[in-house]
């Protein structure tokens, strides 16, 4: 039995929606952004901006931009730090899942561990994205998931020194435009509900 799941997503392929249903079937609990609040305020950081961010929860344009600044806000070390602490303190108490944050580097030490990518084809994630945010342009959802990628790239090379979506760094990679989210879903729960003394 798996007892912690992380989960690393291309932005629009369903990571976290995928994450939240994987941690209800399995009683398990869910951290995603929130960790980051988390750990700014253990680490008396002042990210007001980030609060606020996180805050703004309507479906419209107003959400989909506060959301595409949340994700471009460069973190610096100390917060850095901070939320590693938070990710290891959650890891070691177990059965979690975890999204995003580069926890799969952060626990790749720990046993019982499942590391799982979801990835997705741009035209998929962008339709994708158009439905959650319908009030965002085509042009404007494009350009975000590029962004957004692109700079978890080059985040987690920086943090982590290893390379965003390459599959030596996962225990297992799903492509969400094929398989569909409920697919990915059941895989993962199977996976990690496998006895492994078999």
């Amino acid at each position: 039995m798996k007892k912690i799941i992380t989960i690393s997503r291309e932005f629009g392929a369903g990571g976290g929606e995928i994450g939240r249903a994987v941690a209800s079937r399995l009683g398990y609990e869910y951290y995603d952004k929130a960790i980051i609040l988390r750990a700014a305020h253990e680490a008396n950081i002042d990210v007001e901006s980030v609060y606020r961010w996180d805050e703004s929860v309507p479906v419209n344009f107003g959400f989909a931009q506060s959301l595409f600044d949340f994700y471009n806000k460069p973190l610096n070390e100390k917060l850095f730090d901070a939320q590693k602490q938070v990710i290891r303190r959650i890891g070691e108490k177990g059965n979690c899942v975890i999204v995003g944050r580069n926890a799969n580097s952060i626990l790749s030490e720990f046993d019982h561990c499942l590391h799982v990518f979801i990835c997705a084809d741009v035209k998929w994630r962008k339709e994708r994205s158009l439905g959650l945010y319908p009030d965002a342009t085509e042009a404007k959802i494009a350009d975000q998931l590029a962004t957004i990628d692109k700079r978890r790239k080059k985040y987690c090379a920086y943090y982590t020194k290893t390379e965003f979506g390459v599959a030596d760094y996962y225990d297992l990679c799903l492509k969400t435009s094929e398989l569909g989210i409920e697919a990915c879903t059941k895989i993962i729960c199977e996976l990690a509900g496998a006895d492994e003394t078999k």
